[in-house]
């Protein structure tokens, strides 16, 4: 017997932009049709791009742990069926009323997209190697793709595709002084000041765990603790990423709520 059909649920624009500042946010998924994303290219900042008419192909790369919001032109029949097919496979999916022309018409800023970002490192990543990327999908590029290969083709892989090296020497991205890769990307992205407290709350920890200077931080010890498990649960480096990110969400959770004060309320954009 086939499974009853599941209706599209919507979020407002206003009700999206607290979204987004909650953390971790919905994954933002913009799913025009390939001509009306050909003659406006603009999309909402972070929103990675999907063809909707492929949903079944890029459905399961999404985080099953974050709420999603598609949205198209209008936030008609496109996005709502979107939303429905990937709240039928369990994702706490909904659509944007008014779609991106509701958005702009709220004063919602959109961004022209770039290519994504493309970074390579030594295979079997720890913590630098995890958190990294976690922080530049967070906070630089939602788009952006990561490479492990063995440490002796780091560089000649980069070279040969045209990706950045990361946390291996004498590269942009690395260990310098008593600092580690997580901060060299902070840096060099200026993600920092009074309005990332939480962050350096987690650069010292992932500072701490990655140098063996524990005692900088005594969440330290079961990052490392976590870092070392998760090579031990997956034998495939990018499926270790993905579910690293889960644990950098959560510590990162756990740094706003020491940052502000207060206890975090849910927001009704993750699972269910």
């Amino acid at each position: 017997m086939d499974a009853a059909p599941v209706s599209p649920v919507s979020v407002s624009v206003p009700r999206l932009h607290e979204l987004l500042g909650e953390f971790p946010p919905p994954t933002l998924v913009d799913v025009r049709r390939s001509d009306a994303a050909g003659k406006d290219p603009h999309r909402i900042r972070n929103a990675i791009k999907r063809d909707p008419e492929a949903i079944d192909a890029w459905a399961g790369e999404l985080e099953p742990w974050r709420g999603v919001v598609v949205y198209c032109v209008r936030g008609r029949e496109v996005s709502q069926n979107a939303a429905a097919t990937l709240a039928a496979r369990g994702l706490d999916a909904r659509y944007l009323e008014g779609g991106l022309e509701g958005w702009r018409a709220a004063g919602g800023p959109t961004r022209t997209p770039q290519a994504p970002t493309r970074w390579v490192t030594r295979e079997r990543p720890k913590i630098d190697r995890i958190a990294c990327p976690w922080l530049i999908r967070r906070f630089v590029d939602a788009e952006a793709q990561f490479a492990y290969v063995p440490a002796d083709r780091v560089r000649s892989y980069a070279a040969e595709t045209g990706m950045t090296p990361y946390d291996i020497p004498d590269v942009e991205f690395s260990h310098v002084g008593p600092e580690c890769s997580f901060d060299a990307i902070i840096h060099k992205y200026k993600l920092e000041g009074p309005d990332y407290a939480a962050l350096s709350t987690l650069a010292t920890i992932v500072r701490a765990a990655d140098t063996n200077t524990l005692a900088l931080a005594p969440q330290a010890h079961g990052l490392l603790a976590l870092s070392r498990g998760l090579s031990r649960v997956f034998a495939d480096d990018l499926m270790m990423l993905r579910w690293g990110m889960l644990c950098y969400d959560a510590l990162y959770a756990w740094c706003r709520e020491t940052a502000s004060g207060t206890q975090p309320q849910r927001s009704g954009a993750g699972p269910r």
